[in-house]
């Protein structure tokens, strides 16, 4: 059986909003059309690719692999629709400040197709601490930035956030944990826990765990994301870390099972940062970069 494209837009619709019935409010189709797609797609795939729970539908593991994929094949065809620019549309130096997570785990593959649809931009990338990069947007020294908007709080900047990535906790295989339907921030506080201290991620977590009675038995605190991967797939500990940076295998090839907590837990948001009232004018070359966002993410123009 081939798969549609259809399925394809169903399936990822579903797996951002989280609900059937809101993934058919959004596509105009009705609710049976996205289950019955669904149903399809994993029929093809040979394995289920949502999990149901009071709050709606959560991915399987095979669910997760597949969105991969799944907004691969739709970047592809945005691409093939893409209508061809002239270079002298988006020609220029723009200066562009991100983190080190937004840099490791999200950029790359958005400067590769802006690379092919403005081949005259020269983007100038600085990767710096969430600080260092506000205070080179409020002095000029940087464009605009694509960082943790969830981490901004200053006044003077306006951010647009482009996507919301789910933060679920990470345990090795076959850790008890991996059977309870419902973990809560007591189970976790029982574990041994690797916290993660790059882009703020130590102060975060402890933001969300401030609203429950618990606090997390802190094992080992590290910068390397690759530790983290490594110490929880060998039973060293537990964490709660977003599905941007998750991989189901550590460096060793040893899994790493994620499931989502019963608690909130808020998720990671990326996006767009710039000084307030600093692009009245834009040029061309921030036009096109906030334009290709816009695009990309299926937002409003944005109002530079």
């Amino acid at each position: 059986m081939s798969i549609s494209l259809k399925q394809i837009k169903y399936f990822v619709a579903t797996a951002e909003l989280g609900q059937v019935s809101k993934a058919a409010r959004e596509l105009s189709v009705s609710q049976s059309a996205v289950t019955s797609a669904i149903k399809e797609l994993e029929s093809t795939v040979g394995d289920r690719l949502f999990s149901r729970s009071a709050r709606g539908v959560d991915l399987s593991p095979t669910g997760r692999r597949f969105l991969e994929g799944a907004y691969r094949i739709l970047t592809a065809v945005e691409d093939a629709l893409q209508p061809v620019q002239s270079p002298t549309d988006a020609r220029g130096v723009l200066n562009v400040a991100t983190t080190y997570t937004v840099m490791g785990y999200f950029l790359p593959h958005h400067l590769e197709r802006l690379k092919r649809l403005y081949p005259e931009l020269d983007i100038r990338l600085h990767e710096q601490m969430r600080e260092m990069v506000e205070e080179g947007l409020l002095t000029g020294r940087f464009d605009i930035a694509v960082l943790l908007t969830s981490n901004v709080l200053n006044p003077e900047l306006k951010t647009e956030t482009l996507m919301r990535s789910k933060r679920r906790l990470w345990l090795p295989t076959g850790h008890p944990l991996t059977q309870v339907d419902a973990i809560d921030f007591g189970d976790v506080a029982r574990e041994p826990y690797i916290m993660l201290q790059v882009d703020e991620a130590a102060h975060t977590t402890l933001r969300y765990w401030q609203n429950s009675p618990y606090q997390p038995a802190v094992k080992l605190r590290t910068s390397s994301i690759e530790a983290v991967r490594s110490m929880v797939a060998n039973g060293q500990g537990v964490t709660i870390l977003s599905d941007m940076v998750y991989r189901p295998w550590s460096l060793e090839g040893r899994r790493i099972e994620s499931t989502l907590l019963s608690d909130p837990v808020p998720p990671m948001e990326v996006g767009l940062a710039w000084k307030r009232g600093a692009h009245q004018e834009p040029g061309p070359a921030i036009t096109a970069f906030s334009h290709y966002f816009s695009h990309a993410f299926q937002l409003p123009q944005l109002s530079l």
